[in-house]
Parts: C-alpha cells; sequence; structure tokens
C-alpha cells in the first residue's frame, strides 16, 4: 500500500473558545502537577500561574510554550492554548500529500517496506492505516471487504468479531492490552474521535478462539505477544511502536510506525520461506 492523507485530523475535546486559564489548569491537573510545581519547572512563580489560570494575567507565548512542554501537552493542543491566549498557531498541519512532505512519505515507505516479510505499517492519531507492507497484507488475507474498505482502521481490523479477532489464539490478553493503550493514549492526548473509537472497539463482542496450545518447544517471551492463526499454524509477533523526535508539525506529530517482530523460530522460518 502506499502513504495515503489522513482526510479529517483528531481534534481534542478543549476548545479554544473556553479561555486559555480553565485549558492550562485542565492539563496541569491531568498531570497531577500542582501550580508551585508548574513553576519552578517553567522557572515562573506560582503566583503568576494562578493568575494565569484563573484569567487575572495574559502569559506570554514564551511561557506558555514553556508549560505546555512541561506538562507534556501534544502539539496539536500547543497550537490549541496558543489560539486560546489570542497568539496565532505555532506548528502547522501539512496534509500528508503535501510535496513538503514528500522526504518524510518516501522515507516511511522505504522503511516499512524494507522490514518484509515482517509486518510494518502506518498509523495515525486514530489508527487509521496509512501505509502497510505485505505482511500486513498477509495476515488480513481472507478479511470481508466490508472491513477492508477505505479509510481502513487497524484496531477495527483487529478487534472486530468478523476480523483478526477469531483468529488471534490469545485473545483476551492482546485485547486487554489494547484497549489500556488506547486508555493511555486518551489520558494523554484528551481525543475525543479516539474516545468514540474506544468505546466503539470496546463494545465488541468477544468471539471464541481455538484454545492457546503449547508449542513443541517453550518459547521465553520477552514481552506479550499476538498469536495469531494462519493458513493452519501459529504465528508469534510482539509489536514495537516507533513517533518521531522533537515533531515541529501536528501531521507528524501524531504519526506512528508500528512493526510486528517474530517472537519465535517458527515465526521467522515461514516468512522467510515466503520471499523464497
Amino acid at each position: 500500500m502506499t502513504l495515503l492523507a489522513t482526510g479529517t485530523p483528531a481534534s481534542p475535546d478543549a476548545r479554544a473558545d473556553r479561555g486559555v486559564g480553565p485549558l492550562l489548569r485542565a492539563w496541569r491537573e491531568r498531570r497531577r502537577v500542582s501550580q508551585l510545581e508548574l513553576a519552578l519547572r517553567a522557572d515562573s512563580s506560582a503566583r503568576h500561574i494562578s493568575f494565569v489560570e484563573t484569567g487575572r494575567s495574559r502569559p506570554s507565548e514564551e511561557l506558555l510554550l514553556r508549560l505546555a512542554d512541561h506538562l507534556d501537552v501534544p502539539v496539536r493542543e500547543h497550537n490549541t492554548l496558543l489560539v486560546a491566549a489570542g497568539y496565532a498557531p505555532r506548528y502547522r498541519e501539512t496534509p500528508l500529500d503535501d510535496p513538503a512532505l514528500d522526504a518524510l512519505r518516501s522515507g516511511m515507505e522505504r522503511l516499512i517496506q524494507g522490514y518484509e516479510p515482517y509486518p510494518a505499517l502506518v498509523v495515525d492519531a486514530t489508527y487509521n492505516v496509512l501505509a502497510a507492507n505485505r505482511g500486513i497484507t498477509m495476515l488480513l488475507d481472507g478479511l470481508p471487504e466490508s472491513l477492508l474498505a477505505p479509510p481502513l482502521n487497524a484496531m477495527r481490523l483487529t478487534l472486530h468479531p468478523r476480523g483478526l479477532a477469531p483468529r488471534i489464539r490469545n485473545l483476551p490478553e492482546w485485547r486487554g492490552h489494547l484497549l489500556a493503550q488506547m486508555e493511555r493514549q486518551i489520558a494523554l492526548h484528551r481525543s475525543a474521535p479516539l474516545r468514540a473509537l474506544y468505546e466503539e472497539v470496546a463494545a465488541y463482542p468477544v468471539p471464541r478462539t481455538a484454545p492457546e496450545t503449547e508449542p513443541a518447544e517453550p518459547v521465553p517471551y520477552f514481552a506479550l505477544p499476538m498469536l495469531i492463526e494462519h493458513e493452519g499454524r501459529t504465528l508469534s509477533f510482539i509489536s514495537s511502536i516507533s513517533t518521531f523526535n522533537t515533531p515541529m508539525d501536528v501531521t507528524v506529530a501524531e504519526l506512528a510506525i508500528e512493526t510486528l517482530l517474530p517472537a519465535d523460530p517458527a515465526t521467522v522460518k515461514f516468512l522467510h520461506s515466503l520471499m523464497s
């Protein structure tokens, strides 16, 4: 697959018209940081932080960005805070198909293609699949067309009862891992679309799966594997997710590259047999 534009970006549930004070206080409380602790981190004073949160003082653009950084506020929400304080947005949100991101797109495409025969894909902030290699295509073989119609969504494909869920041999553990991962991201990003996706996939009925069987030789897994049935055999994968350091663009900040690393020798052997 090739990289695609995401369409409508994820929107936060916080609105700029609430004013910067309540928004900043909400982020501080969410991070469980006191006004004094935040002031010490950002080289300010607790009194000034209090004045900002109550609307008695307008923070400078530099201070506001510093506070956002120390509260681990996502890049998209940096812009929300700036606009609420009367400043222009600092970070662009460049469409993924914009020529300015040509180098990024081609680099990610080379990366996931170079990872073959192991599965790899690129997703956005709400797990829409923007690109995938042939390893992913192999795992999706046989799924109903209704689930494969764009926009593909990695969480729907994995947890839907007509998706990959019936093929996952350790579904209860893997499903719990994915839902917990989404809960952590909702707490961090305060994204209404991500919460809606979570509520949707968490409500899917859990299909019965074949009982998990022990391999002929016990495998010392170093992380929770996804055990998935494919063509009569059980493949085992460990998931790894990569993001970009210090992104200066909202689109880039919300991209993630997920790679599935074979977790046992049998999976390695099978995947490499596909290349011969």
